[in-house]
């Protein structure tokens, strides 16, 4: 059987610790299912458009990637999204349309309870 290896960037690491942490003392699923979801290999993490965002996202809402935001499609809802990157056009048009574009980690110190958070594959 073939052992099971996290992410060897040290601050993908780090970002999952502080994630199952917070997930354990604030009893919230959503940052152990981010956690879970940033554990697998870089060549099956997840990738979302702008326009992905636009169509399952409601207005004033978190959405939570794991993975990378990008640029393709247009977004006019104020939404704020937090990801592992981004590239400079999703950021771009995420903050044209009055949202932020934020780490994960800045979203885990914002909203630790996971209020709102949704996750999007």
């Amino acid at each position: 059987m073939v052992k099971r290896t996290l992410p060897t960037n040290p601050k993908t690491r780090r970002l999952i610790r502080l994630l199952r942490r917070a997930s354990r003392s604030n009893n919230v699923g959503v940052w152990r299912d981010l956690s879970d979801l940033l554990s697998v290999p870089t060549r099956k993490r997840i990738s979302v458009n702008v326009s992905k965002i636009e169509k399952f996202a409601k207005e004033g809402e978190f959405i939570a990637v794991p993975g990378r935001v990008l640029g393709f499609g247009n977004l006019s809802k104020k939404i704020d999204v937090a990801a592992l990157s981004f590239t400079p056009s999703a950021r771009e048009k995420i903050t044209a349309a009055g949202g932020r574009a934020i780490s994960l980690e800045v979203l885990l110190n914002l909203n630790p309870r996971g209020r709102g958070v949704t996750i999007l594959r």
